[in-house]
């Protein structure tokens, strides 16, 4: 029976992990190796919060409802 690849991260989860490792790095108790390591994966979390909110505004910008109900494109920048 083949297994399923672990879920990714919802946004949430990105952010979440984020704060915690974002606390344990301040601890300035963290060994240098556990501190880099945890640096390392705060900029993967990071790297993958951003993309994920980046298509969330593209998908936004394709297609938004306008109040008498047609569609149209909307710049969510100005």
């Amino acid at each position: 029976m083949a297994q399923q690849p672990p879920a990714q991260p919802t946004l949430q989860d990105d952010l979440r992990r984020l704060e915690e490792i974002v606390r344990r790095l301040e601890a300035e108790d963290a060994d240098l190796d556990v501190a880099l390591a945890l640096f390392e994966e705060g900029v993967v979390r990071l790297r993958a919060a951003r993309e994920r909110l980046a298509e969330a505004e593209a998908r936004v910008k394709q297609v938004v409802e306008q109040a008498d109900g047609t569609l149209g494109l909307v710049d969510l920048e100005g």
